[in-house]
């Protein structure tokens, strides 16, 4: 630390300079110079030591653009000090500053803090603007980072300003992925509603959205009321008219009926992971490394209209130190035990329905566990497993947390904070040949 003051003092004196950075902005008349020193920024960077072999005199011109020349001296004393402070506005503008200079330890340490403070509150909001940076420049670690973040904590975004600066690619991209937690569809629905409002896309576009959302999810009495209510529907009625029409078959006949006729497997049949208690509840398990615990809930037995009245019960099993049959006690030949492992275990749920019922012909159930944790100050989902019927648990499920640690980021004052959300997928026909 000593040393990191020296050199910061060395940088603020100026003292023993002999080159000096003046860094001009683009299309203005403000310039920023600063004294430096060869060597630091030679070994620091191989652009500096190019730039620096090839100058005519004691100064060297840089033109960055106005975001970046107001950042560059936090750049230079970085060079200096192997330190920097970041707020979230200055992240993109110093990222590029390390990428055009070659400072590749800033600049992964740039994407990491980005991808770590994903969640941080800003007043205009920032993931849009970073996942379209990394977009630009091929960051496909910070790009699906940021995706990731939107698609699974698409509630709370919806919500925000951040939501009407969306790109249409983005849009459009987000509205075909299954993984996306918020809800419900309808949510999904009236915040493309608003998108559109404020953002007056093409004809094109809206269809294209307004196609990818999945009305068989929506309740029929709110598809009846976004017919007659929603000006957006109305205006381009025509354009989803069969997928509407689609929606309310499925709604009034059962899955087994509907599957003789239809592809059950597109994607209007296929659920998202939606919040609502119909399909599924949180669960919050105090002290989660003490012993095992079991919880019941309902869900609706599917998302059509058919079925609205039909639940299934689910009974959920958390356990915080489950050992696989390889790793338990065993007896020797002699009839002697050999010794049980004593390193902990892994934790385990399982989910499975409490019975069965012929109601579930043609229906086969996606289990989603969500883990939420806190981040920045604000619960956000931390992790989500996905397990399907024939496995009834999730194999990796907490694999790398550590609960016994009282700040694991796993858990939220001590506990594991989980929501369960089950998914039911249809399964068209095989039908035999006479």
């Amino acid at each position: 630390m000593n040393l990191v003051q020296r050199m910061e003092t060395l940088l603020a004196l100026g003292n023993g300079s002999d080159v000096t950075l003046r860094v001009q902005t683009i299309n203005t008349d403000e310039v920023k110079v600063i004294q430096a020193h060869t060597l630091v920024l030679a070994l620091q960077s191989d652009v500096f030591e190019e730039l620096l072999l090839t100058r005519n005199n004691s100064a060297v011109v840089l033109r960055e653009t106005p975001d970046c020349a107001a950042v560059f001296d936090k750049f230079v004393r970085y060079l200096y000090c192997g330190d920097i402070s970041v707020r979230l506005d200055q992240a993109i503008s110093l990222h590029k500053l390390a990428s055009k200079y070659h400072v590749w330890a800033l600049q992964q340490g740039l994407t990491q803090y980005m991808t770590q403070h994903l969640s941080s509150d800003s007043p205009t909001g920032h993931v849009i603007g970073w996942y379209n940076y990394a977009l630009q420049i091929g960051d496909m670690v910070l790009r699906d980072s940021c995706l990731q973040y939107l698609s699974w904590n698409l509630s709370s975004v919806l919500q925000s300003g951040e939501w009407g600066s969306i790109s249409e690619d983005l849009l459009l991209s987000l509205l075909q992925r299954s993984d996306l937690i918020l809800q419900s569809e309808l949510e999904l629905y009236e915040a493309l509603e608003a998108w559109i409002s404020q953002n007056q896309p093409v004809s094109s576009t809206v269809e294209s959205a307004l196609r990818a959302v999945r009305y068989g999810m929506i309740p029929p009495q709110h598809l009846f009321r976004l017919q007659k209510q929603s000006p957006l529907l109305q205006k381009h009625y025509e354009s989803i008219r069969d997928l509407l029409y689609l929606a309310f078959q499925f709604h009034s006949a059962s899955p087994i009926q509907l599957a003789k006729y239809f592809d059950v497997n597109c994607s209007i049949f296929t659920p998202r992971n939606y919040l609502s208690t119909s399909w599924g509840s949180p669960w919050v398990i105090n002290n989660p490394t003490r012993d095992d615990r079991s919880f019941s809930f309902q869900t609706q037995l599917g998302p059509s209209g058919h079925d609205s009245s039909k639940r299934v019960t689910w009974n959920a099993l958390f356990s915080p130190r489950w050992f696989p049959l390889s790793a338990r006690s065993t007896y020797t030949e002699l009839g002697a035990m050999q010794p049980t492992r004593t390193d902990g275990g892994r934790p385990r749920i399982i989910v499975t329905p409490a019975t069965s019922s012929p109601d579930f012909a043609g229906v086969s159930f996606q289990k989603t566990v969500i883990v939420m944790a806190r981040q920045q100050g604000k619960v956000v989902v931390r992790h989500v497993y996905n397990f399907h019927q024939s496995t009834e648990e999730a194999g990796d499920f907490l694999v790398d947390a550590d609960l016994q640690r009282r700040a694991s980021e796993y858990l939220i004052d001590s506990s594991l904070y989980l929501h369960i959300v089950i998914k039911p997928l249809y399964h068209t026909l095989i039908v035999a040949r006479k």
